[in-house]
């Protein structure tokens, strides 16, 4: 679990949401802020969609450090279940118990049974411990790329989100004391049900407009130049244009902007961009289709714009 500090009350308006996130270098637009802010206030989920890379993840992340409070994160993949979910039964100590009770000469099985099936045996995943009561106030639950997950968990999940509760056939009903913060996120892989999203507050998380992205490139690596950030917006804001496979988003943005630091780039050059472009780029075909003169073509159009803005 991550250690937070002091937990903050939710904010009081959207403004107040705005100053939230860009107090921890998150620049969102006033639409996600509004939607953020009314998640909060009605204590209802909220259902990010969007490409990989532009920030969904990193608004839970936000959020747990900046209300202060536990950040539980559900990861999900295919055939994810209950027990990965949810919580099982520590069945190795579950055994060794029985063994010593036994040893001991106790043969009352339903006391062993209400030994062995009691908390001290209860191995609990994030969605569990998203219902338990915390100090610093009710957590930010995490369910991470919920469309990675089978439709299956996602029915689950729906029973869930409903009540804020989960039963255990062994010890009865877990129900929050004060619902979760729970954020939900989804790259579009496949679609997600009508009626999980329909208890949820939604935003759709795309790519920053130039003049945002280069305030983030600006806010998370201090010490950029001038000339190079504008250069490397551009870049990128032009390569999103292309017919490519995967375009960069904001986190594969930062990361170009750190490498291009550490080499102590001044301005861009189309040899430069050639050899960072796996830094940018996660598909050979994508990069392929850069290669010949199209960095050229595509940087001198980019300092051409920035000529004419000037």
């Amino acid at each position: 679990m991550n250690k937070v500090e002091k937990s903050r009350a939710v904010p009081a308006s959207i403004d107040d949401t705005l100053k939230l996130l860009g107090s921890a270098d998150y620049l969102a637009d006033r639409s996600l802020a509004t939607v953020l802010f009314l998640a909060l206030r009605m204590n209802r989920p909220i259902f990010l969609e969007g490409e990989a890379g532009v920030g969904k993840t990193e608004i839970a992340k936000v959020l747990s450090s900046t209300l202060g409070r536990k950040l539980i994160r559900l990861q999900c993949y295919e055939g994810l279940d209950v027990a990965s979910a949810v919580y099982e039964w520590n069945y190795a100590a579950q055994m060794i118990a029985i063994r010593a009770a036994e040893v001991e000469g106790e043969h009352d099985s339903k006391r062993i049974q209400s030994d062995v099936f009691s908390e001290r045996f209860l191995i609990k995943r994030p969605l569990l411990q998203a219902l338990e009561p915390d100090p610093a106030g009710a957590p930010v639950l995490l369910i991470d790329e919920l469309d990675r997950s089978d439709e299956a968990f996602e029915a689950f999940l729906l029973e869930v989100l409903a009540d804020y509760q989960v039963t255990i056939p062994e010890l009865g009903t877990v129900k929050a004391e004060h619902p979760p913060i729970v954020v939900i996120t989804s790259n579009r892989t496949r679609e997600i049900h009508d009626a999980l999203k329909r208890r949820c507050l939604y935003h759709w998380v795309g790519y920053p407009t130039a003049e945002r992205e280069l305030e983030i490139v600006r806010a998370k690596v201090p010490g950029i130049s001038k000339k190079l950030s504008e250069q490397l917006v551009g870049f990128v804001q032009t390569l999103r244009k292309q017919d490519l496979f995967k375009s960069p988003g904001v986190a594969e943005t930062l990361d170009w902007a750190t490498a291009l630091s550490e080499l102590d780039t001044v301005a861009l050059d189309p040899a430069t961009v050639s050899d960072t472009l796996g830094v940018l780029l996660k598909y050979q075909d994508d990069i392929a289709r850069l290669e010949g003169g199209k960095v050229k073509e595509l940087l001198d159009q980019v300092q051409a714009e920035l000529r004419a803005a000037e």
